[in-house]
């Protein structure tokens, strides 16, 4: 998740009374309203991850959601919690197993930081297919590569990454490793012609992107190889002539963190968290498109050193009207009825904490949008904010979500923890929402 370092109020009145207005830095704090939406609450929430030392340095990022065919009841939510590695969850949001992160390879290097997850359904193996889950390691700057063996319930992950075989992304060495401008954002796919399977990764503080074929080997294990490689644009043309690039700390870009593949249309969906919604082929060999611009799209603004955020000038009016920035969790909701056209495209507005639904066809117009709140009875789960990523499943999962899932990352679980000081510790889980109550509630 994009940390959003928070301003007082006092300063904030300060610069409004100035005729200045302070956003985050990278992302832009949107000034539209956001209007009435549906709203639908959780059923289950996971336990909380602290983004402390006492915690590991955990910090709950990204899920994705594992269908057990043979028993859809025992069917897993795999989700990433940074340096604090990976977590497996069952439909009742327990914890069924913690992968902790890789250690440095040196002294001094950065530990593993795990970001991103998506699954490869059926890949091919030389013993037949498996499962697997594709991790990005962010402070690695690796692909690592799980498989998944339904039959292990208490331990249902295995490393299978090939070592020999796992080159750094991005980076040319370890020192570069250690400057983080690394493996982020992540999706992963089977190509239908080729059978091949393939993910998708990006580069933080960067627009670049690059996919990697995955490559079991005879040993069982998975390596991979980088194919290509493509940047999307930092800087843009508005309609009035003027350039405009987000404002950000020097150095850093504007960068893609959530991404999807359509399984069913080979569309790539890549959100630059202050710019907008992406599309192009998966194979990275076709035009990029933006499809939807985050409300900021086009706002002026120059970082400050002193506050660490950026000023924001006058909005020329040039931004979209659905999604806040960042710009995050996208995910394929299909329709179960028609697989291959029906649905929507999801997407994560993290600055006003909403979601908003898109058409998988034609302009991928926008549909709706809706809140995930807090539940109206007592022990119920806390709704979800500043939301990082998401996944979505119409097939059902046995007896407690028969009408598909989505979980999402909540980027401010309550009620708040506080460590034997007093001081209050970072927060975040993992909310599952019941489809079938989603689709009620929205009318989607």
């Amino acid at each position: 998740m994009t940390s959003k370092r928070q301003m007082t109020a006092a300063a904030a009145a300060t610069l409004v009374v100035l005729g200045v207005v302070a956003v985050p830095a990278h992302a832009g704090e949107d000034r539209t309203a956001t209007p009435s939406l549906p709203q639908v609450a959780a059923s289950v929430e996971t336990p909380s991850l602290f983004g402390d030392e006492a915690g590991g340095n955990a910090d709950a990022d990204d899920p994705a959601i594992w269908r057990n065919a043979k028993n859809p009841d025992r069917s897993l939510v795999i989700a990433t919690a940074k340096e604090g590695g990976l977590r497996v969850y069952d439909l009742d949001g327990r914890e069924v197993q913690a992968i902790a992160a890789p250690q440095p390879p040196r002294a001094g290097d950065k530990p593993g930081r795990f970001n991103n997850v998506d699954l490869i359904t059926g890949m091919r193996f030389p013993d037949g297919r498996h499962d697997v889950a594709v991790v990005s390691d962010r402070g690695r700057d690796q692909l690592r590569i799980y498989r998944i063996d339904p039959g292990r319930r208490a331990a249902p992950l295995v490393d299978v990454t090939d070592e020999t075989a796992a080159p750094h992304v991005f980076s040319s060495g370890q020192d570069e490793v250690n400057e983080q401008r690394s493996a982020y954002g992540l999706t992963a796919y089977t190509d239908r012609r080729s059978g091949r399977s393939f993910a998708v990764a990006s580069r933080r503080n960067a627009s670049s992107l690059a996919l990697a074929e995955l490559r079991p080997n005879a040993h069982g294990t998975v390596g991979y190889r980088t194919v290509r490689t493509l940047t999307l644009p930092s800087s843009f043309t508005l309609p009035d002539g003027k350039s405009w690039t987000p404002c950000g700390e020097p150095g850093e870009g504007p960068q893609v963190e959530g991404m999807v593949v359509d399984p069913d249309t080979g569309d790539l969906y890549a959100g630059q968290e202050d710019v907008g919604i992406w599309k192009l082929d998966a194979d990275l060999q076709s035009a990029p498109r933006l499809i939807e611009k985050v409300r900021s799209f086009g706002v002026p603004g120059t970082f400050n050193p002193e506050t660490e955020e950026c000023d924001a000038g006058e909005d020329p009016g040039f931004g979209g009207q659905h999604i806040s920035a960042d710009v995050e969790g996208l995910t394929i909701w299909r329709d179960p009825k028609n697989p291959r056209r029906g649905g929507y495209l999801l997407a994560s507005s993290q600055g006003d904490n909403t979601f908003a639904a898109f058409e998988r066809t034609g302009g991928n117009e926008y549909v709706k949008g809706f809140r995930i709140a807090a539940g109206d009875r007592p022990g119920t789960p806390d709704g979800s904010e500043e939301c990082d990523g998401a996944a979505v499943t119409s097939e059902p999962l046995g007896r407690k979500f028969p009408n598909g899932l989505l979980v999402v990352q909540d980027g401010h679980n309550t009620p708040v923890t506080t460590d034997p000081g007093g001081e209050a510790r970072t927060d975040t889980n993992f909310k599952f929402v019941d489809l079938g109550r989603l689709k009620r509630a929205t009318r989607l």
